[in-house]
C-alpha cells in the first residue's frame, strides 16, 4: 500500500519512439477551492525563461473516476475545479530535448529534470513527494541513476539503481535531483568517504574510466579539504548519500548543469581518454572535460548552498534577477582552474596557459568596455543567453570576466596580506555563514552589496575600489601589474601575422560567411554584415576559412582587396582596407 498522505508522481515510458512520459500525480489534500498547478519556467543554473510548459500534452484531472475540470490560467498554471476527495492529475511530457537542461527520451536512454516533469501542487510545496519509477517494456537492462534518496523502509523502495519509489522532502529538493535511465557506462569512487558516481550515456569505445574516476577523484577531495580543511565533510550529505556524475557523450557535445547533489554534463566523445592513450599527457579537450567536471562540483558550494538573497529562494515562474553572478559564476570559473592546478590534475605551466587563454577571449570581446560584469549579471536573462552576431560587441561574459575579477582579487589580497590570506578565506567565510547550513534550516542569501565587506572580514584586505572598478565598471582588471608581483609575466602577442578583416567566420557546406562584424573593424569600415557569404577575395574563390586565411596573407595591412559577398541573393562587392593583426593572445610566464 501506498502512504495516502503524501504527493506522488508515478512514471510510465511506454513510448520510447515517441519521447514521451507518461506521469499520474496524486494529490491526496487538494485545496477545496480548487486546486492550481504549476511547472517551473526555468531552471536553476540556466538564466532563461524555458516554457517548460509548452512540452504538456493531453492533461486530465480526476476525482475518483470522475473527470474534473481542468484549465490553463497562465503560461506555466493551470487550476482544477474543486473536489472532495483526491485528486489525481494525468499528462505526457514530450522529450526530446538533447540538452542538460530539460528531458531526452529515446529507446536507447531517458534522462530528465524535475523541472520539466513534476508539476507542482501549489501552497503544498514544503510537503513531501514520492517518485514511482516504472521499468519501460522490454528494457530489462535498465537501470535508474540518480542521486534522489529511496524511499527506504516502503515496500515499494527502489533498491539502489533500481525502479520503484525515490522520496523527496519537498518541492524544491524533488527538482533538483535529475534521473539518468538505461546502460550507461558507470564507475565509482570514494572521496572522503562518500560514493561518487561517473555514468557515460552514449557509445565511447575504449573510454578510459579508471584514469577518469582517479582524476576526477582527486578534483572533488581538493574541493572539499579547500572548504572544509579539518572535517572534510561533503555537503551533498544533506541532501543525499552520493554524488552524481551523469554524462551525456554526443559528437562535439559541451556544458553541463549543477545540482545539489549531482551534476548532468555534456561531452565530447573525442575529449575523453581511451584505454589506448598516453597517460603521461592529457588533451585540451581531456582538460576542457575535468574544467567542466571541476565548475560544477564547485557549484555544490558555491550557487548550491552559497546563494544570492535573490535566489533564496527561487521564484520559479519569472526571472530572479541579481547583479552577483560575477560572483557566483565566475569566481567558480576561475576555481575551476585553479582546482585542477592544485589536485596535480594539470601543473602550473599548462594552468597559466589557460588562464592565458580566458585573458585572450575576454579582451577580444569589444562588448567588455560597454558592460560590467555586474550588468551582465543582471541582464543575463535577455542578453547572456539570448546572444546575437552583435552580442560580442555589446556584452562580456559574467563567467570569463568573472573569472579575471576573482583572479585579480586573489592576487591583489596575496599581495595585500603579506601571502597569509587569498580568496581561499573569503570562500571558506562564505561557506560558513551562508552554505553549510542552508539546507539544514538556514535558507539565507548574500546581499547585493556584501562582497566588499565580506573580503575585507575574511582577509583583513579593502578591495571595494577593486570591485567598484573591475565588477561593477567595466575597466581592465590590471592584471599584468598583479601578476608582475608575484613574479610572473603577462605579454601580450601576436598570433598570426596575417592582415585581418577583423571578422568572425563561419564554416558550412563549402561555403564561409561572416558570424560577426567586430565594431570599428576593417570588415565595419567597409560595410560588410553578419550573415555575408563570402564568396572571392580579388576574383579568387573562397572556399573556407582556411582558404581565406592563405589568401590573405599574400598581402599587408593597408592593402585595399575587393570582396565579392552574397548577401541575401543578391551579388555585392566591396572594397575592404586590410587592418593589422591585433596583439590579443596572451602568455603568461613564471620567472624563475
Amino acid at each position: 500500500m501506498m502512504e495516502h498522505d503524501h504527493i506522488l508522481y508515478r512514471l510510465r515510458f511506454d513510448d520510447l519512439n515517441g519521447h514521451r512520459i507518461h506521469v499520474r500525480l496524486r494529490i491526496p489534500h487538494p485545496n477545496p477551492t480548487g486546486q492550481t498547478l504549476f511547472l517551473p519556467a526555468w531552471i536553476p543554473g540556466s538564466y532563461l525563461l524555458r516554457d517548460f510548459s509548452r512540452q504538456i500534452e493531453n492533461i486530465q484531472a480526476f476525482c475518483g473516476n470522475r473527470p474534473l475540470d481542468i484549465q490553463k490560467v497562465a503560461n506555466h498554471e493551470w487550476r482544477c475545479e474543486p473536489c472532495s476527495g483526491v485528486l489525481e492529475v494525468e499528462y505526457v511530457i514530450y522529450a526530446w530535448d538533447l540538452s542538460v537542461r530539460s528531458a531526452h527520451v529515446d529507446d536507447s536512454h531517458a534522462f530528465f529534470n524535475g523541472t520539466s516533469v513534476f508539476l507542482g501542487v501549489a501552497g503544498q510545496e514544503s510537503q513531501p513527494c514520492f517518485v514511482h519509477l516504472s521499468p519501460p517494456q522490454n528494457k530489462n537492462d535498465w537501470k535508474v541513476y540518480t542521486s534522489l534518496p529511496e524511499a527506504k523502509g516502503h515496500p515499494e523502495a527502489a533498491q539502489r539503481h533500481g525502479f520503484g519509489l525515490y522520496v523527496a522532502p519537498d518541492y524544491d529538493a524533488l527538482i533538483d535531483h535529475p534521473f539518468e535511465l538505461g546502460t550507461p557506462y558507470y564507475i565509482a569512487f570514494d572521496a572522503y568517504g562518500v560514493t561518487h558516481e561517473l555514468v557515460f550515456t552514449g557509445f565511447i569505445p575504449n573510454i578510459d574510466l579508471k584514469r577518469i574516476a582517479a582524476d576526477v577523484k582527486q578534483i572533488c577531495e581538493t574541493q572539499i579539504a579547500l572548504f572544509e580543511p579539518s572535517t572534510h565533510e561533503v555537503p551533498v550529505l544533506d541532501s543525499s548519500d552520493r554524488y552524481v556524475f551523469m554524462t551525456l557523450v554526443t559528437a562535439d557535445g559541451y556544458g553541463g548543469l549543477e545540482h545539489r547533489s549531482s551534476t548532468a554534463l555534456m561531452a565530447a566523445r573525442h575529449d575523453l581518454p581511451t584505454l589506448h592513450c598516453d597517460t603521461n599527457t592529457k588533451t585540451k579537450g581531456y582538460q576542457d572535460f575535468l574544467g567542466l567536471v571541476s565548475h560544477e562540483y564547485f557549484h555544490t558550494w558555491n550557487v548550491k548552498r552559497i546563494k544570492p538573497a535573490a535566489f533564496a529562494p527561487y521564484d520559479l515562474l519569472r526571472e530572479n534577477h541579481t547583479r552577483l553572478l560575477w560572483v557566483f559564476e565566475g569566481f567558480t570559473s576561475y576555481y575551476d582552474e585553479l582546482m585542477l592546478w592544485r589536485s596535480g590534475v594539470i601543473d602550473q605551466n599548462t594552468f597559466l596557459e589557460r588562464q592565458a587563454h580566458v585573458i585572450g577571449l575576454v579582451h577580444r570581446t569589444g562588448g567588455r568596455l560597454k558592460q560590467s560584469t555586474a550588468e551582465s549579471s543582471f541582464d543575463t536573462w535577455t542578453r547572456f543567453y539570448k546572444q546575437d552576431e552583435n552580442s560580442p560587441n555589446a556584452l562580456v561574459s559574467y563567467y570569463s570576466k568573472g573569472a579575471l575579477v576573482a583572479l585579480a582579487l586573489d592576487l591583489y589580497i596575496q599581495h595585500h596580506s603579506q601571502q597569509q590570506h587569498s580568496l581561499d578565506d573569503v570562500m571558506r567565510l562564505m561557506w560558513q555563514r551562508y552554505g553549510r547550513d542552508f539546507y539544514r534550516g538556514k535558507p539565507v542569501g548574500v546581499a547585493e552589496n556584501a562582497m566588499p565587506e565580506l573580503i575585507f572580514e575574511a582577509t583583513g584586505v579593502d578591495v571595494s575600489d577593486l570591485i567598484t572598478r573591475y565588477a561593477e565598471g567595466r575597466e581592465d582588471p590590471p592584471l599584468a601589474e598583479l601578476f608582475a608581483l608575484h613574479n610572473i609575466e603577462l605579454k601580450a602577442v601576436v598570433k598570426d601575422a596575417t592582415p585581418t578583416l577583423n571578422v568572425r567566420l563561419k564554416d558550412s557546406a563549402a561555403e564561409v560567411s561572416i558570424a560577426t562584424v567586430y565594431e570599428f573593424g576593417a570588415a565595419h569600415q567597409a560595410g560588410l554584415s553578419a550573415g555575408d557569404v563570402l564568396i572571392a577575395l580579388d576574383r579568387l574563390r573562397i572556399r573556407s576559412s582556411q582558404q581565406l586565411q592563405q589568401l590573405l596573407a599574400r598581402y599587408q595591412a593597408q592593402d585595399t582587396v575587393t570582396l565579392t559577398v552574397f548577401r541575401g541573393d543578391e551579388l555585392r562587392q566591396y572594397e575592404v582596407t586590410l587592418a593589422a593583426p591585433v596583439a590579443d593572445h596572451f602568455e603568461l610566464i613564471a620567472q624563475s
